[in-house]
């Protein structure tokens, strides 16, 4: 009984002390003490100071690219299983590859601007899914290419009114890498076009 009590008593005090630990922490004012590290209040202040350098151009533009880029992969694993033309094929295998790693990219950049992209396409771009998951055949390829033609050549305007008047520096440089591979995908959906004709 006598070591019960003691034994008791003894875990009575050890808590005791560690409350006084956690008081002394707890009211701690020093920032020193903050349960914040270092590393994160600098990360979040060069986010801040990253979203602030955006103009309505840069945030219209990552948005359009982020569903542009899920929209065209979408698309193009579409096309890889439907497409009944090599060339087509070969396209969609293309617009899946580059459009992944763009879309990639422009997660990086948005992470470390602090801008959050769309998680999905806008309802235009799902009924322009859905109608072309309706069709097959080479009806399917004809509009397919033609579908990828009409992107990219709106995709490149969109790109060259970041680069000449968008204000932050690293999503300029996003478009200004991305855009030649945007020019080469407008010529291969020309060609993929043209042999399905």
């Amino acid at each position: 009984m006598k070591n019960s009590v003691l034994a008791l008593f003894c875990v009575a005090a050890l808590t005791a002390c560690k409350k006084n630990e956690t008081t002394v922490t707890d009211t701690s004012t020093d920032s020193m003490d903050m349960a914040y590290p270092v590393d994160s209040v600098t990360v979040d202040t060069a986010m801040v100071a990253g979203s602030m350098q955006m103009n309505e151009q840069d945030r219209t533009f990552a948005n359009d690219a982020a569903k542009g880029s899920m929209m065209e992969v979408m698309l193009g694993n579409m096309a890889a299983g439907k497409a009944t033309n090599a060339k087509v094929k070969a396209l969609a295998d293309m617009m899946v590859r580059d459009h992944t790693a763009a879309g990639d990219e422009l997660k990086s950049w948005a992470t470390g601007a602090g801008f959050t992209l769309p998680a999905a396409v806008d309802d235009n771009q799902k009924k322009q899914h859905d109608d072309l998951q309706a069709k097959s055949g080479a009806e399917f390829d004809r509009s397919y290419a033609d579908m990828m033609v009409q992107h990219h050549t709106q995709s490149i305007e969109k790109f060259k009114q970041q680069i000449s008047g968008g204000s932050d520096a690293s999503l300029k440089s996003f478009a200004e890498k991305t855009l030649p591979t945007l020019e080469r995908h407008l010529q291969e959906s020309k060609a993929a076009m043209d042999a399905v004709k």
